[in-house]
């Protein structure tokens, strides 16, 4: 399968002129689409990547292009037009790579497996098209087909648990909260509270964890996780991230009382 990790040493910094940032909590200034970050060095690199966060650029220390940056890089060869059409297509496309290959690596799944595999195969044969064809895909179409067999994972996995789809928990009070197997796809959980939560097996797919506060919350194995989501919370070192996920740098190493 597709490299579903960053490799910004093979990437034109994509990422760092190709979108833009507004001014806010994530993004110490404004920049437009299509304009290089100030903070970009003339070799495409980022010339305060080991002091984002202090900086001011929590968002840009959070993000990931599941390996999109390298491929796009490699398929175009600048940073022009195509390269701005393409990128966020691939980008979605390894995305649904790294949900397919999670659900994959649940052997409770099996039933399951073979459907996934052909979406990977054809996610895959999708991203590796041309820019023409990146350009005329109907992404909308394949993510659905392929969302309504990640539901059908999620449920399978699950079982039954609390339906939380969608929520609005932003700044909610879920510290220590039994949320197993709690279907919280989509859900706003901007700055919760969910110190000591259980999230063990909790579908997290698009669930917006920024300045969620994750100490000595459990979520081994959460479904649908992504380094993007933990990096953008708060944790500590009794958080238990899902297993093949790394315990973000800037999270406390130490146990918070």
């Amino acid at each position: 399968m597709t490299d579903l990790r960053a490799d910004c040493t093979r990437c034109l910094a994509l990422c760092c002129v190709l979108p833009a940032f507004a001014r806010s909590a994530d993004f110490a200034l404004d920049k437009p689409a299509g304009r290089p970050c100030p903070n970009l060095r003339a070799d495409d690199r980022c010339g305060i990547h080991s002091s984002l966060r202090p900086r001011g650029f929590a968002g840009c220390d959070a993000y990931d292009c599941f390996g999109a940056g390298q491929r796009v890089s490699a398929l175009v060869g600048s940073r022009d037009r195509r390269a701005a059409a393409v990128f966020p297509v691939v980008r979605q496309l390894h995305e649904l790579l790294w949900y397919v290959a999670g659900a994959l690596a649940e052997p409770a799944a099996a039933p399951l497996h073979a459907a996934l595999r052909s979406a990977a195969a054809e996610t895959e044969r999708l991203a590796a098209g041309s820019p023409a064809e990146l350009g005329a895909l109907d992404l909308d179409a394949h993510g659905r087909a392929v969302d309504t067999l990640l539901r059908r994972t999620s449920a399978l996995l699950r079982g039954s648990g609390e339906k939380l789809a969608g929520a609005d928990l932003v700044g909610a009070d879920l510290g220590g909260r039994d949320l197993r197997r709690a279907d919280l796809r989509g859900a706003l959980l901007l700055g919760a509270d969910l110190r000591g939560a259980d999230l063990r097996r909790a579908d997290l797919i698009g669930a917006d964890l920024r300045a969620a506060d994750l100490r000595g919350a459990d979520l081994t194995g959460a479904l649908f996780v992504t380094r993007p989501q933990l990096a953008a919370a708060g944790g500590d070192a009794r958080t238990r991230p899902p297993a093949g996920l790394e315990r973000p740098p800037h999270w406390s190493r130490t146990v918070a009382g």
